[in-house]
C-alpha cells in the first residue's frame, strides 16, 4: 500500500510514523520550510517532499499516479479540499481522507468533491464525551462520513465470555467487522484462529445500532 500525507505537522508527522512502522510506504508534502527541515530529520531520505501539495509537480513527485489512499491534514481546509479533489477526480486514487478544521466547513468535504472520508476533530471530540458517558469502556476512534458506522476501540475485561475464543467462534453482530487486535506491544491481524484474550484491545468497524451488542460480547 502507498499513502501521501499532505501537511507534515504534529498530525500528519505521527500519522507517517505510524504507518512506517507498520511497514507502509510513506510520502509526505510539506510547503513550510521549518516544518520540512524538522522532518527532513525524523524520517528516512526521500520520504519527505518539498512543496505545496496542491501543486500538480509535488503531487507527481510524491508519487500520486499509484497511490492507494491520499491524507489531506494541513492547517488549512480550501487545502485539503483541493488536495483530495485533484486526487480523486483528476488522479483517480481510490482513498481519499481529509481533516476539517473548522467545523463550519464540513459541509463541503464530500464525496462529490472527492473527499471518501472526513475528519472533523470538533465533531469527533464531542462526540467521544457524549458516547463515553455512556460506554465507559468503549472510545469512538474515526465516524465515517457515510452512513452510519464508526471505527471503535474496545478493552476485552477479565470477565468477558469472549475470552480464550477463537475469532471464527465469535458471534460477532451482523453489521460489524474486527480490523485488529491490540495485545501488549503488538498488532494482530484478527484472522478466524487468533483466540481473544483478556486486556486485549479490539478495533472493530462497528454500526451504530451494534455498540450495546458489541461491548456485551466483549465485556460481559
Amino acid at each position: 500500500m502507498k499513502v501521501i500525507i499532505v501537511g507534515g505537522g504534529q498530525v500528519g508527522a505521527y500519522i507517517g510514523h505510524t504507518l512506517l512502522k507498520n511497514h507502509i510506504d510513506v510520502k509526505i508534502i510539506e510547503n513550510r520550510p521549518g516544518i520540512y527541515d524538522k522532518l527532513i530529520l525524523d524520517f528516512p531520505e526521500g520520504i519527505v517532499v518539498h512543496g505545496d501539495g496542491t501543486s500538480h509537480e509535488k503531487l507527481i513527485e510524491a508519487g500520486i499516479a499509484d497511490c492507494d489512499v491520499l491524507v489531506a491534514v494541513a492547517g488549512a481546509d480550501e487545502t485539503n479540499l483541493v488536495v483530495s479533489t485533484l486526487a480523486k477526480l483528476e488522479y483517480g486514487v481510490p482513498k481519499t481522507i481529509a481533516r476539517v478544521n473548522n467545523p463550519k466547513n464540513e459541509w463541503l468535504f464530500n464525496f462529490q468533491m472527492g473527499v471518501d472520508i472526513h475528519l472533523n476533530q470538533a465533531d469527533l471530540m464531542s462526540r467521544m464525551i457524549i458516547e463515553n458517558m455512556d460506554l465507559s469502556n468503549i472510545e469512538t476512534m474515526m465516524k465515517l462520513s457515510k452512513g452510519d458506522y464508526s471505527i471503535i476501540k474496545i478493552k476485552v475485561l477479565p470477565q468477558s465470555h469472549a475470552n480464550s475464543v477463537a475469532i471464527k467462534d465469535l458471534k460477532l453482530p451482523a453489521r460489524s467487522l474486527l480490523i485488529a487486535i491490540n495485545r501488549i506491544d503488538q498488532v494482530i491481524l484478527p484472522k478466524g484462529d487468533i483466540r481473544i484474550c483478556s486486556d486485549d484491545e479490539i478495533i472493530a468497524l462497528v454500526h451504530e445500532s451494534e455498540k450495546d451488542a458489541i461491548t456485551n460480547l466483549f465485556q460481559n
